[in-house]
């Protein structure tokens, strides 16, 4: 599908993946209009940080996910909608599960329902690789059996089974992308690398940190945008769920190891009982298998092997210590 000629809308825009998403889209010279979450501030999240350019080209729409009538309105006369408007964080799951269920799942639901009325040409749906749950084997393929060990992820795998439903009902041109653990410039310090960075780059050297035996595949944030657009423009990923991770598997321990080589600190860690997930609910192992994306998206990530996940972080540090990114978190109070 040639993008060009299409009208896009992207949910979730004023988010750290939507943010990023909206930018390459609006750099590529597509018409792009970004779906951000309304609110008193008029505040773009984000996006109020992106080139003057950028912003000039977008067709801002703010409103919530949650209400169907305000989310066909967005999708009224366009063609193609990247949906990753969600609710994300693990441990504010255990504490809301109800605002997971209205955002994550009815929200998907408002947006497929909008598409199917409305005639949309392609739906990219966002899921995640919380969804697997431990790995039962190595690397994770698209048949993993899922495995919801949080309310978090057992809202994403609702969410997924109603936009392959509405595929497999209505014939919605319906596609999943599934990213692993995306990293990168803006993510919110509830996400490990950021939560390590901002620590070190305030000072401090004992480093409060949950379990460090876990493993992940650290994508990084330009990979997993030329992820969602080949998948967009792909005609071979209607029905189909595509693993976007490097295909590197490395340990929480030896990550903050990592990062602290790169920023040349010596560092202590000290365990924090309240960034402990219940024990039942820790996922202790994540790793991609991406052929089926590098097969049909004709795709494959620029920041692969350990090799890669160290130039991905070094420009994440670069961005997080400067003063004016770096004063926007709170490296000393927990971010669920």
């Amino acid at each position: 599908m040639n993008l060009k000629n299409k009208k896009i809308l992207v949910t979730g825009a004023d988010g750290f993946i939507g943010s990023h998403l909206t930018e390459e889209l609006v750099r590529r010279g597509f018409d792009v209009r970004a779906f951000v979450y309304y609110n008193s501030f008029n505040s773009w999240g984000w996006l109020d940080e992106s080139e003057p350019e950028i912003k000039k080209s977008l067709d801002i729409f703010a409103g919530d996910i949650r209400d169907p009538h305000g989310v066909k309105a967005a999708m009224k006369g366009r063609d193609v909608v990247l949906h990753l408007a969600a609710l994300i964080a693990i441990p504010y799951s255990y504490h809301s599960p109800d605002a997971y269920v209205d955002t994550n799942v009815k929200g998907t639901l408002n947006v497929l329902q909008a598409a199917r009325e409305l005639g949309v040409t392609r739906v990219i749906h966002t899921s995640t690789s919380e969804v697997y749950g431990t790995a039962r084997f190595v690397p994770i393929t698209e048949l993993h059996p899922l495995h919801g060990q949080s309310p978090y992820s057992a809202t994403k795998i609702a969410a997924d089974q109603l936009a392959l439903s509405f595929y497999y009902s209505f014939e919605t041109p319906v596609a999943i992308v599934r990213p692993f653990n995306t990293y990168g410039p803006r993510q919110s310090a509830r996400a490990i690398i950021p939560t390590i960075v901002t620590q070190i780059a305030n000072g401090s050297r004992k480093i409060k940190l949950g379990a460090l035996t876990p493993t992940r595949d650290f994508s990084h944030i330009e990979d997993t945008v030329r992820g969602f657009i080949a998948a967009a423009e792909s005609e071979q990923v209607l029905g189909e769920i595509l693993n976007l991770g490097s295909g590197f598997e490395i340990s929480i321990g030896d990550t903050v190891r990592l990062i602290a080589e790169i920023m040349g600190e010596k560092i202590e860690i000290e365990t924090d009982d309240q960034r402990l997930r219940p024990s039942k609910s820790e996922v202790d192992r994540l790793w991609a298998d991406n052929s089926k994306a590098r097969k049909l998206l004709n795709w494959q990530p620029q920041f692969e092997s350990l090799e890669g996940l160290r130039r991905g972080i070094a420009t994440t540090v670069d961005w997080f210590r400067k003063p004016g990114n770096l004063v926007r978190y709170k490296a000393d109070i927990y971010n669920k």
